[in-house]
């Protein structure tokens, strides 16, 4: 790498690092100033919010990484031009994309570490902030229902709910499939229950509408009961011993965001073995793969606004960052809505911003290369 590869990317991470603790400084205060009556109301002293602002700082870095990349391209490209350093690069021979090769390089770089963070630290950290909220801050409200849940009760047990109605302890539209636990990939039995309501008094599920399949090596056998007392369910013995309780499945409802993109993958396999929707948590999960990728996107993006504008100066460029930002998330935002209906197939939700923005990042290049 030659000497002015070096500059440029001195002075690209030299910005890079002053626009993301810029923008995380000013996400907690404006944070501290909307929670500040909920901190004083929970009577907590400095360094507790300290310890709060610590497990949520991951989860600002990931958000506003691509905001950074934007903003440092934005920032290092306008800067030479103004300086007519841009000027004597091309002089020198050094053509457009070849004075950007180290700023990608660095994206590239951030994207993959983005991938990893935004993968296995950022939920870690979410873990703990969420527990501290509903700890510490009272964020422990309870939902009236919950859609599309699944349990591992042991690793050949695998329940899918529905939903499940909080109020009055019922879930509908239960399936529990039972593999071989010698041999995960083979299904031994399958129960799909139509309702399972808490029985408070004995402690146990009342179930109603049983049908049970029976996957023998050989053959397939079928029963079906219409009701029976979770109490007297030792007729079913593969699912007498279960543990499933309201308190289990409300204490249970773990986020994507608090899942490792392992664990979230698993999610989704687990939900599709039991019959249940995962358009929504394709879309999640897709989209914890594409984001880290906006970096590259908004490099690109940046470099050609910033080459097609002759003039600027810092709060201009700031400004546009924010606003392409937000043009960004919100192009986010309204794809997601339709991958969650099952408009849109998942991994092109979770990739079209991206690719919209990388398109008419080309369309610049190509018309800076045109009339250059």
């Amino acid at each position: 790498m030659k000497l002015l590869d070096y500059y440029i990317l001195k002075n690209f991470i030299q910005n890079f690092l002053f626009g993301m603790f810029s923008f995380i400084i000013i996400f907690i205060l404006v944070d501290v100033f909307e929670n500040l009556d909920k901190f004083v109301d929970a009577n907590l002293s400095i360094f507790k919010v300290a310890e709060y602002y610590f497990y949520f700082i991951p989860e600002i870095i990931k958000l506003i990484t691509p905001i950074g990349m934007l903003l440092a391209s934005l920032f290092t490209v306008s800067r030479f031009i103004n300086f007519s350093e841009l000027t004597a690069m091309q002089s020198a021979g050094m053509g457009l994309y070849r004075y950007m090769l180290p700023i990608l390089i660095f994206a590239a770089f951030v994207t993959g570490f983005s991938t990893y963070f935004d993968g296995y630290i950022v939920p870690e950290s979410n873990k703990k902030k969420f527990e501290f909220e509903r700890t510490l801050l009272g964020k422990n409200v309870i939902m009236q229902s919950y859609s599309n849940l699944f349990y591992q009760e042991d690793k050949n047990i695998i329940i899918g709910i529905q939903q499940y109605l909080t109020l009055n302890k019922s879930a509908n539209n239960i399936t529990i499939n039972i593999f071989n636990a010698d041999d995960l990939n083979v299904l031994i039995d399958r129960y799909d229950i139509e309702t399972m309501n808490w029985n408070q008094a004995l402690n146990s599920w009342d179930m109603y509408n049983i049908h049970i399949r029976h996957f023998p090596a050989d053959s397939t056998s079928h029963y079906s009961y219409e009701f029976i007392p979770f109490a007297n369910i030792s007729r079913l013995s593969e699912i007498s011993h279960l543990k499933l309780t309201p308190d289990l499945i409300r204490k249970r409802q773990l986020k994507p965001d608090e899942m490792g993109l392992s664990e979230h993958r698993q999610f989704i396999d687990n939900l599709r073995s039991t019959g249940l929707e995962t358009s929504r948590a394709e879309v999640d999960y897709y989209s914890r793969i594409s984001f880290p990728f906006a970096s590259i996107v908004t490099v690109l993006f940046g470099v050609s606004l910033s080459n097609n504008r002759r003039k600027g100066g810092a709060a201009m460029q700031f400004g546009i960052s924010i606003l392409i930002s937000f043009i960004y998330l919100g192009f986010v935002k309204i794809s997601k809505v339709f991958g969650y209906n099952g408009d849109l197939n998942p991994l092109l939700t979770a990739w079209l911003a991206n690719f919209i923005f990388l398109s008419i990042s080309v369309i610049n290049f190509y018309r800076i290369q045109k009339f250059s």
